[in-house]
């Protein structure tokens, strides 16, 4: 590299080193028996909802964690941390049984790092499932045009089984059929 192309670099630290040198630092601090030595650090800075997550790489017995962006921008440094015990935990799994979910000895773990079972979603959804039992208080939020958000009529309420409506949060058009979300998709047009 020439003495002029190297003056066009930055030096300055980004959001994402700073996200990676503070999560790193936590982690290190985390009572948890992970091997470090196995375990790498990323960033995504395309996840809409989703705080962290683990990737486990079996072939190379690598976990990796994967830490949201926009999640570090909008939450407290506090609540972020708790996301990384959150990931750590689920690296621990992968390296300890090949596997991870957020069973009976997660919730145990986790409870011991004061690290969430499920991390709190730090975008508004773009559509609410809501069951249409009077008697039941399900709920559901999606991101994304899904199937159970495109033709809810093919699924059923996960708490009681009953028939639901999906509702585009920000308009607040509600259908219950795929006939009638194409309604509402079109009505709303440019606004969907």
């Amino acid at each position: 590299m020439s003495d002029a192309d190297s003056s066009d670099i930055d030096p300055s630290p980004t959001i994402d080193d700073e996200l990676l040198a503070r999560a790193r630092i936590h982690a290190r601090d985390v009572d948890i028996d992970v091997d470090w030595d196995r375990l790498e650090w990323d960033v995504s800075a395309r996840a809409k909802r989703r705080a962290g997550a683990c990737r486990w790489q079996a072939d190379r017995e690598v976990a990796t964690i994967v830490l949201s962006r926009r999640a570090y921008e909008a939450y407290d440094w506090e609540t972020f941390a708790a996301v990384v015990r959150h990931e750590l935990v689920h690296a621990w799994e992968y390296q300890r049984f090949g596997e991870s979910g957020h069973g009976e000895r997660f919730r145990r773990v986790a409870a011991e790092l004061e690290a969430p079972r499920h991390c709190p979603s730090f975008a508004e959804p773009r559509y609410v499932l809501r069951c249409l039992n009077d008697d039941c208080d399900w709920r559901a939020r999606r991101h994304r045009a899904s199937t159970p958000v495109t033709t809810p009529e093919r699924y059923r309420c996960g708490n009681c089984g009953s028939d639901y409506a999906v509702e585009h949060a920000e308009s607040g058009r509600r259908w219950t059929t795929a006939s009638e979300y194409g309604g509402a998709k079109a009505a709303l047009g440019d606004d969907w």
